[in-house]
Parts: structure tokens; sequence; C-alpha cells
């Protein structure tokens, strides 16, 4: 082989050597290359129910973003651009800018390139705030401003991820609430159905509470103290549900939907020989209610309807009394004769130590005391009721502070604790709450998860934070800053009653 051959061999080994490097890479780079979306977005120009585009955030496999209440969450078109050859959703090939979805739920977009590589990506729009949804409608949209007279409309729910959704119904809503009705600028509502029916998954009754937590800037009092009611032995306790409420096409905030005090086989059942009380105020009383006095309090008849002077009136005014003069009376331990005949005494310290727990300003002496008793049987303590003044947020009182008893000044209960039995049993009772501290503040983390967005939405309506709102004692810039200075709170107050029931 002359010299000629053997350089033009080298050359084409040369040759077919880098081509064949150059082909191992180019197919090495295609292998690697990653299958995944670019951008992600919703457009006003494909989904007439939005008023802009929106666009989401990706992070690896995960694409997340929110979408405002008018949003036809169950008819969306996304628009989006991605390194691959095809997208799927189910097999089913999705187009950017064409295809529609129902995005309530989470979506899972496969994409896959042409040498076999695929990705999986999980695509989560919060509606709204990721609260149910609950859109009220009066006829002729009267604003909702009395409480003494209801406006006629309809009610419909979206219920989202965790709710089922309730076709629009008839209803009737009024104004409630006391100083929270002439206070707050967001205004508690009660909500009545023609007929009994199941709301938000709560048992079926026909009135359903929109309380506004206004002054309340955590929203979660009251949530936590229903929370320490279904840890007792308390008979019954109100189930409540956060939600969005939309009023005539405006949104008006984030409530703590509840079921009402009231005579019901769902709620407080004491049949038809029962009777619901509540200590009260005579300002606060409406022209018909009934009630009675004793020494102490005046106690207003709730349920059933009476009449002065009848045969009910009588046994329930006559049993109360009987029960208040024993327990003042010398003989008033006497388990046999004293007051233990007259009251079912484990409500009554539940009742008292959810309330001392809480600290709540009105339950000394005020209002919402509630109690109940059925003919012939013992008077119970209970429901609970009314916490939005409660750890803490009152300024006009020592209820401020977590130190301090409050609800044992109470003229009843300055009494009881004067019996060493029952003393011995509150304390008792008391390290079972003690016990349960870290389940109640497991569900103050998880209400703050649940308001991650509802909490902003309901300050942009109503401008909260970082202001006074009566009778905040101390105010902060930022819901976190306010659930932090919840638990502190709570964490100090438990701290204090344990030490003082010990010394007591």
């Amino acid at each position: 082989m002359n010299f000629k051959n053997i350089i033009f061999n080298i050359f084409l080994l040369t040759s077919l050597l880098l081509v064949s490097c150059s082909d191992d890479d180019n197919s090495s780079g295609n292998e690697k290359q990653d299958v995944k979306f670019n951008t992600f977005s919703f457009l006003h120009q494909n989904n007439p129910s939005l008023n802009t585009n929106y666009g989401f955030l990706i992070e690896d496999n995960k694409i997340s973003g929110r979408l405002p209440y008018q949003a036809d969450i169950k008819n969306l078109i996304a628009t989006f651009t991605y390194d691959g050859s095809e997208v799927l959703i189910n097999n089913e090939q999705q187009v950017s800018g064409i295809s529609s979805n129902d995005f309530l739920n989470v979506l899972t977009y496969t994409i896959n390139n042409s040498k076999g590589k695929t990705s999986a990506n999980e695509v989560d729009v919060t509606y709204f705030t990721g609260l149910p949804i609950v859109y009220i409608h009066t006829e002729g949209g009267v604003p909702i401003d009395s409480k003494e007279e209801y406006r006629k409309g309809n009610v419909n729910l979206v219920g989202g991820r965790n709710f089922m959704d309730m076709e629009s119904s008839e209803m009737k809503i009024r104004g409630r609430g006391n100083s929270t009705w002439w206070v707050s600028d967001k205004k508690p509502y009660q909500l009545k159905f023609s007929e009994k029916t199941e709301f938000l998954e709560m048992p079926e009754d026909k009135k359903w509470i929109f309380l506004a937590e206004f002054s309340d800037k955590s929203l979660m009092r009251n949530k936590i103290a229903f929370e320490l009611g279904h840890l007792s032995q308390l008979d019954w306790s109100p189930q409540s549900t956060y939600a969005e409420v939309i009023v005539n096409d405006e949104y008006v905030g984030t409530y703590n939907i509840s079921q009402k005090v009231e005579e019901s086989d769902n709620r407080v059942a004491i049949g038809d020989t029962g009777y619901l009380l509540e200590i009260d105020q005579l300002d606060r009383l409406d022209p018909d209610d009934v009630y009675f006095r004793t020494n102490k309090f005046l106690i207003n008849i709730k349920e059933p309807n009476l009449e002065y002077g009848s045969s009910e009136f009588n046994y329930v005014n006559d049993l109360l009394n009987k029960f208040e003069e024993v327990l003042m009376g010398d003989d008033f331990t006497n388990p046999e004769t004293g007051y233990a005949k007259y009251i079912d005494v484990d409500s009554f310290i539940d009742w008292y130590l959810i309330n001392e727990i809480t600290k709540n300003q009105d339950s000394r002496d005020f209002s919402s005391i509630f109690l109940n008793v059925i003919s012939g049987e013992k008077i119970k303590m209970g429901p609970i009721w009314d916490f939005d003044l409660s750890f803490g947020n009152v300024n006009y009182s020592e209820c401020e502070h977590p130190e301090g008893f409050w609800v044992k000044h109470h003229h009843w209960y300055a009494r009881l604790f004067e019996d060493p039995v029952f003393k011995n049993k509150v304390k008792e009772r008391f390290g079972y709450f003690k016990n349960n501290q870290s389940s109640i503040n497991e569900k103050i983390d998880l209400f703050e998860q649940q308001l991650q967005w509802a909490q902003y939405e309901n300050d942009k309506k109503w401008n909260l934070f970082g202001r006074y709102v009566w009778p905040n004692p101390v105010f902060f810039n930022s819901h976190k800053e306010e659930v932090t200075h919840l638990k502190d709170w709570y964490t100090k107050r438990m701290d204090w009653l344990d030490d003082a029931f010990k010394d007591l």
C-alpha cells in the first residue's frame, strides 16, 4: 500500500469515528432532554368568566395558582408551552388554548417525547380561597339591613373539593347579633330554609348562623371553643364550617357558618317537655320574650314559647329559684338535699372549664349563658356559645390577660367552689383539658392552613389588619401574627390555670 492510500485510510477511519461520536452525543442529548412545561396560564380570551389573564407558578412537576370566584372552574381552557411531543390527561390529547377541563380537583398532565421519555405534572388550581362558596340572592337585590325582617331569596353552594354542591334553594335571611350587628361593618346573619336542610354537610335543620368574626381577626376563637365543646361531656356543642359568602354578586367576606343554639333533635334535644334557658340582660330582650328572675340573674326562656303564669312557666321558674335558694343555703353541700339534687354537676363543670379556659368576657354574668332542663330531670349547663370576646380579645376588662380567674366569680360558681367536692372535681377535670392542649394547638394550625387565602381576601375586603377594631386590646399587621398571639395567650392561660388549680 502506497503512502497516499495509507493517509486516505487514516482520514476515512478518523471521519467515521468522529461521525459515530457525534451521533452518540446527539442521541444522548435527546434522551436527556427535559419533558416539561415552560409556561401555564388561563387567558381571558379563551375563558369569558375571567376578567384578566392568570399565569401559574411552575415548580418542578407542580403547577399552582388561584382563580377568582367568578371563574367557571369546571370549564376552563389552559394555555401552555412545553418541551416534548404531546400532552395528555388520562390518555386524551391536550391542545393549548383549545382543550377544556374541570379544574375543581388536581389534574395530572402527562408530557411525552419521541424518545419515550415522559413526565407527570400536577396542576393544582385553588378556586378563590379553597373554601366552599355560598351565593345568596335576595328578591330584587334588596340589602340585608334588618334584624327584625327577613329578606326572601335563594341560596346555592359551590362546595369545592371538600363539600357537595347545593342547588339553588329558597330561603330567607336577616341580620342578627347585638354589638356585632351595630359595631361591625361586616354583618352577621341568620339564614332560614323553608324545611330542614343539610348545609355544608352539617346535620339538617332550618336555621343557620353566619358568624362574621369581625373583631376576631384570627377568625378562630369560636371555632376553637367549639372544639373544646366537642372534647367535653356536654350533650351538644355547635358544629361550624368556614365559607366564603357572596351576597347579590358582591363578596362580603369569610364567614364561620354555624348551627344555631335552639331546640332540635340535631341540636339541643330537650323534646316536648324541655326548656332552653339563657342568662341575659333586660335591654337585650325582644318585646315578646318571656323571662323570670332569681335573686342573682334574669333568665330568658328561649324555648318553648310560654305565657306568663302558665303551668310550664311556673315549673321552670320555681325550679331555678329553688336551686339557687338551696345553693345559697347553709346545707348546700349535702349530697342528698343540697345543690347536687338539682343540677347535673358534670355539665356544670365542663361548661365552666371551657369558659374559664377561654376567659370568655360575657360568660361570667352577662349573656349567652345557656342552660337546659327536661321536666323531671336535673338542670344542665350548656350549650356553649359566643366566644369572639374570648382568648384575650377584649380591652375593657381583665379578660385581656391570661392570668386570673373570671368565670369562677359567676354567682353560682363562686358558691359551688366553696364545696371541696365540687372544687376537687373541677381540678381533676381540668387535667383532661390540659392533656388535650396539644390537640387544640393542632386544630389552630389546621384552621390557619384552611384560612391561608381566605384571611387575605377577607382583609382585602374589610381592611382589618394593622388597625384597631372594637374591642381589640392589641392588633397586628398580619393573620400570622394574630394567630401567634392567640396561641401564645392560650399557652399562658393553660399554664396559669394549671398552677392556680393546684393551689386551690
